[in-house]
């Protein structure tokens, strides 16, 4: 007969407890990122900003900075940034759906927001977390030219290029497919020169999700 294991209380109050302490001392995000202009440090941190960013910092505004000062914490309005500005012609923007504002913070200027993203055109179907949001290249599309910013169509992608593969390649890869279909092929193999690939976080979490169904659960 198997002996019931006993449950000990105390022991699970303990863990609740100590993990209820660290959930509480945790910094919050206003903390974290908290930012002296003057030394441009990080007093959480003590870690000083990259020089690149200095004269993003004394000149651009962070996004929640926006927020905060507008009507509805800007739900509905839309943003752009100023390294999509300077990096592409297309145009790229958030129309933000949704904002969780941090009430601790001094200024509420810090928080989470929502929204549809419009990037070179291409406008995605879901709402999602605004990511780099504590960057300080936020602008506020002004109302006269968000159907500028709408209306705008992406521009026709250009053909992809294929080059040929390295001799000893192609003629293994010729061999393969002979011995594969029983004939020789037909088409000259060919290696296109452009792979696009967007290596963000959806990527990667799509990589992990593959390998996991390869793998399979353990029984």
């Amino acid at each position: 007969m198997v002996k019931k294991k006993q449950l000990r209380l105390i022991a699970q109050m303990a863990r609740k407890i100590r993990a209820y302490r660290e959930l509480k001392s945790r910094p919050r995000e206003s903390q974290k990122y908290a930012l002296d202009y003057e030394t441009l440090k990080r007093p959480h941190t003590g870690k000083m900003l990259p020089v690149l960013a200095w004269q993003d910092v004394r000149r651009e505004t962070r996004l929640f900075s926006l927020l905060a000062g507008m009507r509805m914490f800007g739900v509905g309005r839309m943003f752009t940034r100023k390294s999509w500005l300077e990096e592409h012609p297309e145009l790229s923007y958030w129309q933000i759906t949704k904002v969780k504002v941090d009430y601790t913070a001094e200024n509420m200027d810090h928080g989470k927001a929502w929204g549809i993203l419009s990037h070179k055109g291409k406008q995605e179907s879901e709402a999602k977390e605004v990511d780099k949001a504590i960057y300080h290249d936020w602008r506020l599309i002004p109302k006269h030219m968000e159907q500028q910013f709408k209306e705008f169509e992406p521009l026709p992608e250009p053909p992809v290029r294929y080059v040929p593969y390295p001799p000893l390649l192609r003629a293994m890869m010729l061999a393969q497919f002979k011995k594969a279909h029983g004939s020789a092929a037909t088409e000259e193999p060919a290696l296109p020169s452009r792979r696009d690939v967007l290596l963000n976080k959806d990527y990667f979490r799509e990589q992990e999700k593959a390998a996991q169904r390869k793998k399979g659960t353990p029984v």
